[in-house]
């Protein structure tokens, strides 16, 4: 899959400018699709060319003019077809840091403490802001209520992936901290 059908699934929000587009990304679709405010605008470039998306300009006093991106019926249907389509292949993990954990028995035990403390630092962070995001998708409303009244659940289904990924992320550095730290005699 290429960033293309990223950019068309957020679109589906609304129209959107390419930084809005790349705070959405960073906040609901970085977990699992990340790019790079770069490869948003060139995107966003390629898919106008192509006539999945339509840009117009904002006239702004003060401040450079803006361009608002907006799906096209092209990009709807596209996308459409797309999301019908069974995945090629599962998912496949690509992790520099399990690739750290695996090689951690040629480093000192500390070294790979740190590596665990930071990386569930980082996932905890991560959760916090989920959580706020799924706030304020809820709005005071329970998630019953939100799911029968919302329009889409797709960007909430996706935001519970996430919260997942991330709770397990930081109760694995917690259990592999426990195991280092029982082990620590040992060295």
């Amino acid at each position: 899959m290429s960033l293309k059908y990223a950019v068309l699934a957020a679109l589906l929000e609304g129209e959107a400018s390419g930084y809005e587009l790349s705070k959405v990304f960073d906040v609901s679709l970085a977990n699992f699709w990340p790019a790079t405010p770069q490869q948003l605008y060139r995107e966003l470039e390629r898919l106008a060319g192509e006539g999945l998306i339509e840009a117009r300009v904002v006239q702004q006093e003060r401040r450079p003019n803006k361009r608002l991106f907006t799906l096209t019926e092209t990009g709807r249907h596209e996308l459409s077809a797309f999301a019908a389509e069974p995945p090629r292949r599962p998912a496949a993990l690509r992790d520099e840091f399990l690739i750290k954990i695996q090689a951690m028995d040629t480093v000192e035990p500390e070294v790979t403490r740190e590596l665990l403390e930071e990386r569930m630092a980082w996932a905890g962070a991560k959760l916090a802001r989920y959580e706020r995001v799924r706030e304020r998708f809820l709005d005071g409303r329970t998630e019953e209520q939100y799911l029968a009244e919302t329009e889409r659940i797709g960007p909430y289904l996706t935001l519970m992936g996430g919260i997942a990924l991330e709770t397990e992320t930081v109760r694995w550095c917690e259990r592999a901290l426990a195991v280092l730290k029982r082990r620590a005699p040992l060295s």
